[in-house]
């Protein structure tokens, strides 16, 4: 009996084995590649469905902020009417910002590197390795030419499937130096051709913040830069190991890196006379004010307020550790500026158009982001718009006001969002404090609340597997397409 259970389970293992496993892997992952790269082309003819002739606008004048051609590839490539990436963005469940760079992606390797176009569709290079290419060409400084591109398509093309992504990146920059040297001015001087792709930046990673609260960051910058820096944070770092930090030095250059954001480098300190003993700490020069929104819990009892361990942080919508707001406000430069609880469960209202401070703030701290779908600019940086249009003739001719400034009709939009939803067939409503509903030009239905975007009901393709056939349906017509409102 327990040979034969063993053997059963050898079977399976057989079934399931290695190989089998492998195999499965490759061919999802190749089904995999080819559904990205049928929708890098679905994203181009979405794109050929908005042309700049698309927009409706008066013949003689134009309307501010109303929708524009937007060129969101290379040179040569056609231009889109900008309002349609909005409604890709919320179809594919990310923001407008990602919805441009795929309709980028998409037109630059259709028109400008149509052999790494062809390799992708071949399956012969994924879908994201051409998008990195893309993405180099896009925003390449200066602006490639058509023929630039070109020369980068016949170099790139044939290998893009076959290395690795650093060596990748390392073929696109020496591929654009080689053509700009090849084609400089003979009378110039042939180094120049290498400044046209300048590698330097500092890039934080603050998308990927660490339970601890930090965050990562890299650089490139000049020789001689990256010396003073280095020279620098080791000065800092030895003179806080001498004010009597025990902290490894890898901390201690940590530290002395943020105090190079905030105030002069140690060594203009002490070439001016400036010490960093305690007492001229109120002394030192401020090189910028960096402003943070921070919001702890707090509970009483009795006389003694209790704070909860974490918070947030509205910049970055970052967790915010109770220890570490503590550190921040314990030194002598910072500001702290309290200011009352804020009961959002309170309605509020003012009369007229103008939105004041107070209602402001409310609508900032109940959104916290612009609430179009899947939208993440933070709320305090966006406009403040009236859900249903605010009438300015309605006081003056006896009617109610249709869209009073009240925070049940108030909402956070950034710019764009605010823009599209005035000029467009995009609507929402509030159906409860928080909580909206967005209804976009092909009906498409979502909700966001605090929690984030959720898709209603989307439009079906195909009928009810179960449901019968129609033997004559009726012809609905065209879609219904609403009007656009404020």
């Amino acid at each position: 009996m327990i040979e034969a259970l063993e053997a059963g389970a050898e079977a399976g293992a057989d079934a399931l084995g290695p190989a089998a496993l492998l195999a499965s892997i490759r061919s999802a992952r190749s089904a995999e590649d080819a559904a990205a790269a049928e929708q890098l082309d679905l994203a181009a003819q979405w794109a050929d469905l908005h042309p700049p002739e698309s927009i409706h606008t008066a013949a003689t004048f134009t309307v501010a902020g109303c929708e524009h051609e937007e060129p969101i590839a290379g040179p040569g490539t056609p231009l889109v009417a900008e309002f349609c990436i909005a409604e890709l963005g919320t179809v594919l469940g990310t923001t407008s910002v990602s919805a441009k760079k795929l309709i980028g992606h998409a037109l630059e390797l259709r028109h400008r590197l149509p052999r790494l176009w062809a390799q992708v569709h071949a399956g012969r290079v994924p879908a994201w390795r051409a998008r990195a290419v893309a993405e180099v060409t896009i925003h390449s400084s200066p602006a490639l030419t058509r023929e630039a591109a070109a020369f980068v398509d016949s170099q790139v093309a044939a290998v893009t499937g076959r290395i690795g992504p650093a060596q990748l990146d390392r073929l696109v920059a020496e591929t654009i130096k080689r053509y700009d040297l090849a084609t400089a001015d003979p009378a110039t001087d042939p180094e120049d051709g290498y400044l046209h792709v300048d590698p330097r930046h500092v890039t934080i990673h603050d998308q990927d913040v660490h339970f601890a609260g930090t965050v990562r960051l890299e650089a490139e910058v000049d020789l001689a830069d990256g010396l003073d820096l280095h020279q620098a944070l080791a000065h800092r770092a030895a003179t806080l190991k001498a004010l009597g930090s025990v902290e490894s030095l890898d901390v201690r250059r940590a530290k002395a890196l943020g105090d190079l954001a905030r105030t002069q480098t140690a060594l203009d300190l002490f070439q001016h006379g400036h010490t960093n003993r305690s007492d001229d700490r109120q002394a030192l020069p401020v090189a910028r004010e960096v402003v943070l929104h921070a919001h702890i819990d707090a509970t009483l009892s009795g006389d003694t307020t209790i704070f909860g361990p974490t918070g947030r942080l509205e910049e970055g919508q970052r967790l915010l550790l109770l220890h570490q707001l503590k550190g921040w406000c314990g030194d002598s430069r910072t500001t702290i500026t309290v200011k009352p609880v804020i009961d959002l469960n309170t309605e509020k209202s003012a009369p007229g158009y103008a939105i004041p401070d107070r209602i402001r703030d409310h609508i900032t701290l109940r959104d916290r982001t612009c609430v179009f779908p899947w939208c993440g600019r933070p709320a305090r940086g966006c406009d403040v718009d009236h859900v249903t249009e605010h009438d300015h003739h309605a006081d003056a001719e006896g009617r109610p006001q249709p869209g009073p400034t009240h925070t049940d009709n108030l909402a956070a939009l950034c710019r764009f969002h605010h823009r599209l939803k005035t000029h467009t067939a995009w609507h929402y409503r509030m159906t409860a404090p928080g909580v909206f509903e967005w209804t976009s030009p092909h009906g498409h239905r979502y909700r966001r609340d605090r929690d984030g975007t959720t898709a209603l009901d989307p439009p079906a393709l195909d009928p009810p597997a179960l449901a019968p056939p129609a033997l004559d349906p009726p012809d609905p017509g065209p879609p219904r397409i609403p009007s656009p409102r404020r």
